[in-house]
């Protein structure tokens, strides 16, 4: 098990998918102002699983949300491919905590959502929509409704919705925290499948350690009051990860440290 605080030598002499400089975002409200991200840099290659973990308030949901384009940063730089983010692009498929499906759909005509607003022909909608549905273990649940499914079911359409369009870069916003725990281990374990089979570069969400350290290549900690990485840190486990292993333990307690935990969560 290796740590380390900067991205590898071999990895930076990669053009990045991603690059965050010196992105700062404020909020305003009648509270006053509440500095949400101080002076992040960062980059993401290409096939990378990051997840970005921190305690609330370290402006994880913010980092993405300018990302996805939703939100302007204050200050500082956001790249894809070297050309600036300006707002929100099928390029950037999001996945939210609470599913966001549209419940007058069927799960295949929510999965084919964005290519039919594409101007995709239907023929293409149908078999992009099957495949995704089949990829994410729901081959049966084409015809379904959200109010038929079970929270992991809609979650897995979610998923499938947002890798329709094949975006570059896979947003996921804690989209595994309102579920349960054998739900949450099943999903995980299909995500990595999905990401190793595809090479799909995803960002995740989470103010969960074990989740962090199970999905991703990478970790980006972070400190609140305001938002900052104060690790960058690969993950050099083998898969599937054992979490009792001596090394995702000691691992485990070094991220715990980080950001200020002595016990397991």
């Amino acid at each position: 098990m290796n740590v380390r605080v900067d991205v590898s030598t071999a990895s930076a002499v990669q053009r990045p998918l991603i690059a965050c400089h010196d992105l700062g975002h404020v909020y305003d409200s009648g509270r006053g102002r509440t500095v949400a991200l101080d002076q992040v840099s960062l980059t993401i290659q290409p096939g990378e699983f990051v997840c970005v973990l921190g305690p609330s308030g370290c402006g994880k949901t913010t980092l993405l949300n300018i990302l996805a384009g939703f939100v302007q940063p204050s200050h500082g730089e956001v790249l894809i491919n070297d050309h600036a983010i300006a707002g929100p692009s099928p390029e950037r498929g999001v996945v939210f905590q609470d599913y966001s499906l549209f419940p007058w759909l069927t799960a295949k005509a929510n999965v084919g959502f964005g290519l039919r607003m594409a101007g995709r022909a239907a023929a293409e909608r149908e078999a992009v929509a099957s495949d995704l549905l089949r990829q994410v273990g729901l081959p049966e649940a084409g015809d379904k409704y959200p109010f038929e499914l079970s929270g992991g079911m809609k979650q897995r359409v979610a998923i499938a919705r947002a890798l329709a369009t094949r975006p570059a870069l896979l947003l996921m916003d804690e989209p595994f925290a309102a579920l349960d725990a054998m739900t949450r281990a099943s999903l995980q374990t299909r995500l990595i499948d999905l990401q190793q089979q595809s090479a799909q570069t995803i960002l995740f969400v989470t103010h969960n350690i074990a989740e962090a350290l199970v999905l991703g290549t990478r970790l980006i900690v972070m400190s609140p009051n305001p938002g900052r990485v104060i690790e960058d840190i690969a993950v050099d486990l083998e898969r599937p990860r054992r979490r009792t292993s001596p090394a995702f333990n000691e691992l485990y307690d070094h991220v715990a440290r980080a950001i200020g935990l002595d016990t397991a969560e």
